[in-house]
């Protein structure tokens, strides 16, 4: 479980960094060199997701709440916002999903 949560985490980052560039280059005219890494980054994100061992759609559902919890992260680290308890909540509440769908993969 700790291993499969570690390698969402991965996979969410690469994601976020993988739309955060592009965003860069597209409203704060950033080089557009950025897209080299964001396209790698990308194709980073696609292959960490092939790496689950349950069907794909169990996996995206489970990323899911990672995904949540990692752009929350992003937003209070990256973009210096200060989260909410209800920021706080919600991420607590995807987490469990995850978790929970994470636990009858072996059942399914």
């Amino acid at each position: 479980m700790f291993k499969t949560t570690l390698l969402f985490f991965a996979t969410a980052l690469c994601e976020i960094v993988g739309c955060f560039l592009p965003w860069l280059w597209l409203k704060r005219g950033a080089t557009p060199l950025l897209l080299v890494p964001a396209a790698l980054a990308l194709a980073l994100f696609v292959w960490l997701l092939t790496l689950h061992p349950a069907a794909s759609g169990r996996v995206y559902a489970a990323y899911g709440g990672v995904y949540v919890c990692t752009a929350l992260l992003w937003l209070r680290m990256v973009d210096g916002v200060k989260l909410t308890l209800y920021d706080w909540l919600g991420a607590a509440v995807a987490m469990c999903g995850m978790l929970i769908i994470v636990a009858g993969w072996e059942r399914a």
